[in-house]
């Protein structure tokens, strides 16, 4: 592999526009590049992951996806990392092969959450298989066991991973057992590792305990955003129903009452 940049501050999740009648809006994508760049100072991205609703999409619109990104974010964004995960392993490994054609700085993969791996060899035979589609991609795990009902620990399976699937870069952990989480830090004293915490609630605490209580999810997260970024980000696609005009307007009262901390 040659070398690259080291993954570094913030990684957006990013949400998947949407066309009113449910179509992707790939021109949104420029304008939403730009506005993490300049507005947010973020320069990494995960692509088609659960924010994306990249299980909803079909693999022709995650491979649009996938290549707008890459279009839109060159020469300004550091990482775009394609998440490939599928229930299938054909497909998680055509998407894989496609994430690799077309320059991709990382490829993550979630657990099949049908027919689930029952321990951690299963598990690590099918993300091989993955990643091995892509040999020069540094290959992260996506590990959401409250979606996939996958509870293999984090710390259990990088034992001895390496060996088993060279790429191995690292985690995304979205789960809120940090003690598996410490575990897995206090093994990766060389740095070998990287974990991204998908669990960021903490950080905008206030907000998130008042929209939750009102149903917060998918749909109210791509609500949120486009009233704060102006991005039309459109409605999710079915089964998932767009927030409803009550949920937007409280929104809207909390977030502007609240006291950031650079005092906006």
């Amino acid at each position: 592999m040659t070398p690259r940049k080291k993954l570094k501050g913030l990684v957006a999740a990013t949400i998947t526009p949407m066309t009113p009648d449910g179509k992707i809006n790939l021109p949104v994508i420029r304008q939403y590049v730009d506005y993490l760049v300049n507005e947010q100072n973020v320069k990494n991205v995960f692509v088609n992951g659960t924010t994306g609703e990249g299980l909803s999409l079909s693999i022709q619109e995650r491979r649009q996806l996938a290549e707008e990104w890459m279009c839109q974010g060159k020469d300004k964004l550091d990482h775009v990392i394609i998440h490939v995960g599928a229930l299938n392993l054909p497909e998680c490994q055509e998407l894989a092969r496609h994430a690799a054609a077309i320059g991709a700085d990382g490829i993550a993969v979630i657990a099949p959450f049908f027919f689930k791996p029952t321990n951690k060899d299963e598990l690590v035979a099918f993300l091989q298989k993955v990643a091995s589609e892509a040999p020069e991609v540094p290959f992260y795990y996506y590990h959401i066991p409250p979606l996939t009902g996958v509870k293999i620990r984090v710390e259990e399976l990088l034992d001895g991973i390496k060996a088993q699937i060279p790429t191995f870069q690292g985690v995304k952990f979205s789960d809120t057992d940090l003690l598996d989480l410490a575990q897995c830090i206090n093994k990766n004293e060389t740095g070998e590792f990287e974990f991204l915490y998908g669990v960021d609630e903490f950080l905008t605490g206030e907000f998130l305990n008042f929209v939750i209580k009102l149903g917060f999810g998918v749909a109210q997260t791509k609500a949120v955003m486009t009233f704060v970024s102006g991005i039309p980000m459109g409605p999710p696609r079915l089964p998932l129903v767009g927030a409803s005009s009550e949920f937007i307007v409280k929104a809207k009262a909390k977030l502007d009452s609240i006291v950031w901390p650079n005092g906006n």
